[in-house]
């Protein structure tokens, strides 16, 4: 294909011989990635290694690499001048790996092909223990997703036991989580001045350990606050969803303390995170010379599938003030949102309206969720003082800004562009802050936005997350009650008949999270029948490091109450609950109507099973009289 056709040199290297084609014989920082290289903004490899390459360094990128052979993969770049950063890759590789009931999955969206196998279980650990047995004296830096989410003693579903920080779990000598911009400028600029990475203990958002015999260092920038040791953890369940509740705090702070934790003869130590981006600092990071192209190497070896789902998107700002329990965005990116510029934002427009390939399409214009950009406090201070995982749970904060004036007038820009038939809003958004009946400050703007949305950006169908029907449960989840995603729906029905459309809502739901039982499931499969739906999105719930929910299910306790909390967790237990999604499937009849009536809910088997049993009914005698074999109503016998 055309886009193709760009020299190797336009991408990172990727290979030694790509690398003397720059003339360079020495490299500065080698990165190893999970993921296949996508020189993408929305791939943080190639986000990192852009970056460096803008501090004036040389970088080279080692997909993917074999783990299993001789390790070649490992030693090609040979030693970098500075350091090796790692990453597992876009996802944790457990969740890139395994489904909610532990099943290995049979494909992998991020390699080429989707083909499955190409990283290991724990990638980083993997990835760091092999660099540090080839090169004991080169510093290895983690970051990403997976090092973010396991920074501190967390539950691993998949081993069913309490780990230890990803530090020394893997041997690395030091851990930037988050979005790592920034205390990544900070290294580069100190390490290249010829500072060991050892010395580096005062920049924000990292973290690494000390030893117990000797003073942590750079004691006096940051208060601290000393969280139970990891051996009190693994002692008492108890201790560890204690920690939780500061561990999430600190991270969403913007005035927060340094956390301390002990382990064996070391000490944790986690250095509070840098300030949200500001708009300059996110559009240097957007604004960098991505290709936006999977590297050449791929190109007979298939379709990278997460590629092909973000070519033509935009992503307009990072950040999720939801905070909900079972979500590890804001764990990852932080709860108060970042957005760019809208120069920044229609020059990448402009860059994705004229590749070769693109047909007028925006599939995206969004972020973690949808309609969040510009949104912020109105007065910074009270923001800086503020330690509430959620800034619209259990309401909304008063000094939360919700216009949605800046997102509409972005669309109608967008929509301005000559080459752009339509821009597509393709991440789900939070319906909450578009119904008056939650959102008790919203303008008038709300209305607006949602007019532009419906009439101009929605791709057939339009995916929001209730998540749940029960009061009790979405409580658990940080969401709100499910009356107020009655008034959406409305609203929005309302919206598609003032234009002539009919655009369906797609709901998505989750079974057996924490707080929910399997009456609970039932309620919700007969409301959300009630509704009209049949549910397609749905997923069972799955314990990820750094969440309330995963920490709920370990413990058995909320972290920030210490209340015991209801958790489904046997095999049998979490099918029960998701068979009722199913409700409308003939093989589940018999089950559902067996469980209902050991609940006492004849009321659910007539709304459930009723009407389907009688149009069941119609459908059989109307194919028995086609075929010459009425049905005799009376004796219910056939003839």
């Amino acid at each position: 294909m055309s886009e193709f056709r760009r020299p190797v040199t336009d991408w990172l290297p990727i290979t030694w011989k790509e690398v003397e084609m720059r003339g360079w014989d020495e490299l500065d920082v080698v990165l190893i990635s999970g993921d296949a290289y996508v020189d993408h903004p929305s791939f943080g490899a190639a986000v990192i290694g852009r970056i460096i390459e803008s501090e004036g360094l040389k970088v080279a990128i080692v997909p993917q690499p074999n783990w299993q052979d001789d390790l070649r993969d490992f030693k090609k770049m040979g030693k970098p001048r500075l350091f090796f950063g790692v990453t597992s890759g876009c996802m944790d590789s457990m969740v890139n790996h395994y489904t909610a009931n532990r099943r290995k999955r049979s494909d992998d969206a991020y390699t080429p092909g989707g083909k499955a196998g190409f990283r290991p279980d724990y990638s980083s650990v993997v990835y760091t223990q092999i660099l540090k047995s080839l090169y004991p004296d080169v510093p290895v830096l983690l970051g990403g997703i997976e090092a973010s989410l396991r920074r501190v003693t967390h539950y691993d579903y998949w081993e069913d036991k309490l780990w230890p920080n990803i530090l020394s779990k893997s041997g690395a000598d030091m851990l930037v989580y988050g979005m790592g911009e920034m205390p990544l400028r900070a290294i580069l600029q100190l390490a290249s001045a010829g500072v060991p990475i050892s010395s580096l203990t005062h920049i924000p958002q990292t973290a690494f350990l000390a030893s117990k015999d000797q003073p942590i260092p750079d004691d006096e920038l940051w208060d601290k606050f000393q969280l139970n040791s990891h051996e009190k953890c693994m002692k008492d369940k108890m201790s560890f969803a204690a920690n939780f509740k500061y561990v999430e705090q600190e991270s969403n702070k913007v005035q927060a303390r340094r956390l301390l934790q002990d382990i064996g003869d070391k000490t944790l130590v986690i250095n509070p995170p840098y300030p949200p981006m500001t708009e300059k600092q996110i559009d240097q990071s957007f604004d960098l010379p991505y290709t936006r192209l999977p590297h050449p190497k791929y190109n007979k070896r298939g379709a990278i599938p997460a590629f092909e789902m973000i070519k033509f998107s935009v992503n307009m700002h990072r950040g999720c003030f939801g905070g909900c329990s079972f979500c590890t965005i804001s764990a990852h990116q932080g709860k108060f949102v970042s957005s760019r510029s809208e120069e920044s934002i229609l020059k990448e427009v402009d860059q994705v309206a004229n590749m070769p390939d693109f047909k007028g399409y925006i599939s995206d214009l969004g972020g973690p969720s949808a309609n969040m950009y510009k949104l912020k406090g109105k007065v910074q201070e009270i923001c800086d003082r503020c330690v509430a995982p959620s800034c619209i749970h259990p309401v909304i904060c008063s000094n939360l800004d919700t216009s949605h004036k800046a997102m509409t007038d972005l669309y109608r820009k967008v929509d301005e562009h000559p080459k752009i038939k339509k821009a597509f809003v393709g991440s789900g958004i939070r319906y909450d802050l578009l119904t008056k009946s939650y959102n008790k400050n919203a303008d008038e703007s709300i209305d607006e936005y949602m007019d532009q949305l419906v009439s101009r950006h929605i791709s057939g169908r339009l995916k929001v997350a209730p998540e749940h029907t029960s009061d009790d449960t979405l409580k658990i989840m940080r969401k709100p009650s499910f009356k107020h995603f009655h008034s959406f729906k409305k609203k929005y029905e309302e919206a598609n008949e003032k234009h002539g459309l009919n655009q369906p809502l797609i709901p998505y739901f989750i079974s057996s999270h924490p707080g929910c039982e399997e009456k609970d499931m039932a309620n919700l499969a007969a409301e959300t029948k009630d509704m009209g739906f049949r549910l397609e999105q749905v997923q069972g719930f799955t314990p990820t490091p750094m969440t309330v929910a995963t920490v709920i299910y370990y413990s058995g306790v909320h972290p920030y109450t210490l209340k015991p909390v209801y958790t489904a967790k046997s095999s049998k237990q979490k099918k029960n609950q998701h068979l009722y999604f199913f409700w409308y499937k003939r093989e589940n009849r018999r089950e559902i109507r067996q469980k209902l009536e050991s609940m006492g809910r004849p009321d659910l088997i007539e709304k459930l099973l009723g009407e389907q049993r009688k149009a069941y009914k119609k459908e059989f005698i109307k194919s028995r009289k086609k075929k010459g074999r009425p049905f005799d109503k009376n004796n219910r016998r056939r003839k």
